[in-house]
């Protein structure tokens, strides 16, 4: 059966139609990669980052604490390829310090340098507004329930809802 959108509803077993404009995943992608390519390219322009580069330090900035790359997968929902190079650049800039973590031995904390630090603190605010501006056509009782639902469907996702 489908709704007045065509859209087949979530009991469609065989012969069921993927509209791929109203297939969720695809929609949450493409506005995620919409909102990530604007943002990432005034972060490259200014500071030479990769949205990737970009979101370790946010996740450090974020965190007074030094944090492993396994912390910072966790925290991001990148994988261990990509932090591990982002990280390392970050080092190579001098963006960031690595130093053995006195728990794990295989494993290195990672903090922001001072450097990083002040990239951190100008980036923020702009960050910020890239986001206000981005919710401007919501009201502040949409942009709750926005955040309620991601947050909602994000449980529902790490609770192993596609299992």
């Amino acid at each position: 059966m489908a709704d007045d959108q065509g859209r087949a509803d979530k009991t469609a077993g065989e012969g069921a139609r993927l509209r791929l404009p109203d297939y969720l995943p695809y929609r949450l992608s493409v506005v995620s990669n919409k909102a990530s390519g604007l943002i990432a390219r005034a972060y490259q322009a200014r500071f030479g980052l990769s949205i990737w580069e970009w979101r370790v330090i946010a996740v450090l900035g974020g965190d007074s604490r030094p944090m492993t790359a396994q912390s910072v997968c966790e925290a991001t929902a990148m994988d261990k390829v990509t932090v591990s190079r982002a990280i390392r650049a970050l080092d190579g800039r001098g963006l960031v310090r690595r130093q053995p973590n006195v728990e794990d031995k295989r494993a290195t904390d990672v903090t922001l340098t001072a450097e990083g630090q002040s990239i951190y603190a100008e980036i923020a605010p702009s960050a910020l507004d890239y986001e206000a501006r981005m919710l401007g056509a919501f009201s502040d009782d949409e942009r709750a329930s926005l955040r309620q639902l991601l947050e909602k469907l994000e449980q529902s996702l790490d609770a192993g809802a596609l299992k």
